[in-house]
Parts: structure tokens; sequence; C-alpha cells
């Protein structure tokens, strides 16, 4: 299998925009599930930097809310690939 590598700054600029979906198909899993997958890619390469809820009066864990959250870009993440 041919090794591919994708750019993490626009793994994390799609990961954000499912994160602001607010359609019947952006459940709280589905948030979670992008969620626990950016912050894995992040945090292998070096590129973590936090993140902000969508609606800080909306966050309770484990909500819709709790997952509608934005990824912060960092200024390493140009640089960064990942073989997929």
């Amino acid at each position: 299998m041919a090794k591919k590598t994708y750019p993490v700054a626009d793994l994390l600029a799609f990961a954000n925009f499912q994160l602001a979906r607010t359609d019947e198909f952006a459940t709280a899993d589905y948030k979670a599930g992008i969620c626990s997958m950016i912050e894995k890619v992040l945090l292998n390469t070096g590129n973590y930097e936090g993140f902000g809820f969508l609606d800080y009066t909306d966050c309770e864990t484990g909500t819709l809310g709790y997952y509608s959250r934005c990824y912060t870009f960092s200024h390493n993440l140009p640089t960064k690939i990942i073989s997929i």
C-alpha cells in the first residue's frame, strides 16, 4: 500500500468546520469522534494549542454544546504533515 501525506492544517480546518455544524447529522457522538481524531493528530505532531467552546453557555460535559468547539491553530502547523 502506498504511503500518503496530508497537511495537518487542512485536517484541522476540516475538523473545526465539522464541529461548528448544527444540522441534524452533527450529533454529540459524531462530534466526539471528530474531537478524538483531531486531538490525537495535534498531540502526535506537537501542534496541540487548546480549544474554545463555540457557546460557553452550553458546554456541559457530554452534551452537544460540549463538543461544539474550535481547536486553535498552532504557529508550527504549516510545516507539519501526517502520513496516512
